[in-house]
């Protein structure tokens, strides 16, 4: 695409000309599309349907992973599903309203994603460095972590209802557009946009992370200096770690993964932006350019696959998903109630022994 921002990204850039488009390019731009949409459809709804299957059972970790895959799916349905219908027409074929709308929730999507994210690793937070705050919490109606978290997305996203709009770009040519003050308005709302979306959940992200491997690795120093003292060999480093479960630890590894694949898929996007607004110079042309912002939707295809890998059962799962009793299909990652009220025990015995 000529503007590349206009198609690929959520982002628009000013423009009063009709430039030419480089069909090769938008060759690939529909074929990259094309396949992530395709995988990230499947894989989101396959997982989708087993976790609502079993909603009755559904612990903390599965409610996060459930709501992870909804964002997902906004991600697939209205981010990259409008964009493929972009690049194939070269033209937003749709009325105002319809404009504002898809640019609206194209941007809930990326809000949504990364705050899912964060709100699951401050539970997993939570659960490992409070675990009798979490222990005493009773089961509420509403997960309110969740809440806020869609909150924060459908709140969020509202600016662009008014930033987007039908503009004539060209005589008789009229395009999804926005027009910002120049020469720093392009520049502003880029900025703010990756720090509200990329980098402040990163930096949150990053600081829980800290926070519980410190957390575990105290609670290893205690408990393996406790058995020393009372004679007792130790089974396992995992198992030992002060009520932390091999399958508690699971769930913490999984977490770090799935924020390792949102900083692979999302960085290069991100500095790709910034890149092409603080630069003038940019090769915003370039097709190495272009594919790299694409790639981050790929984003929308890694969290179920990291899901169903983690619970041990990966193809299992899958081929599942195509059979109507599923029952003994059970996912390993640990109901929350069990494994909570283990840590609970353990850190108030290693307290009374202190």
């Amino acid at each position: 695409m000529s503007f590349f921002t206009s198609n690929i990204t959520n982002f628009t850039m000013e423009s009063t000309t009709d430039t030419p488009r480089d069909k090769s390019l938008a060759q690939v731009e529909i074929a990259v599309l094309s396949i992530i949409f395709l995988c990230a459809a499947v894989l989101n709804f396959g997982l989708l349907l087993v976790l609502w299957r079993r909603r009755k059972q559904m612990s903390r970790m599965r409610v996060f992973v459930f709501h992870l895959c909804l964002a997902d799916l906004v991600v697939t349905f209205f981010q990259v599903c409008p964009q493929l219908m972009w690049d194939i027409t070269d033209r937003f074929m749709g009325p105002d309203v319809l404009c504002r709308l898809v640019k609206y929730l194209q941007v809930v999507g990326m809000f949504a994603s990364p705050y899912m994210i964060v709100v699951m690793t401050i539970d997993r937070y939570q659960a490992i460095c409070n675990p009798m705050v979490t222990f005493q919490r009773r089961r509420a109606r509403w997960n309110v972590p969740v809440c806020i978290a869609w909150g924060i997305s459908l709140i969020g996203s509202l600016p662009q209802i008014f930033i987007f709009s039908q503009v004539e770009i060209a005589p008789g040519v009229f395009e999804c557009w926005a027009d910002f003050i120049r020469p720093w308005g392009l520049k502003t709302y880029i900025t703010w946009t990756t720090l509200v979306v990329f980098v402040f959940p990163i930096l949150t992200v990053v600081v829980c992370q800290v926070r519980i491997c410190r957390t575990i690795q105290i609670n290893l120093y205690m408990k393996t200096h406790q058995d020393v003292q009372d004679g007792i060999e130790l089974p396992s480093r995992a198992s030992s770690v002060a009520g932390l479960s091999k399958a508690r630890i699971k769930t913490v590894k999984m977490t770090v993964v799935i924020v390792l694949a949102y900083i692979l898929c999302w960085s290069p996007f991100f500095t790709v932006q910034l890149w092409s607004v603080w630069d003038e110079s940019a090769p915003t042309e370039n097709a190495v350019f272009t594919v790299l912002m694409l790639l981050a939707s790929l984003n929308s295809c890694a969290n179920p696959c990291i899901y169903l890998l983690f619970s041990g059962k990966f193809p299992k799962s899958i081929i599942a998903l195509l059979c109507v009793n599923h029952g003994s299909a059970n996912e390993s990652l640990p109901d929350e109630a069990t494994v909570v009220s283990s840590m609970y025990m353990s850190l108030k015995s290693l307290s009374d022994s202190r």
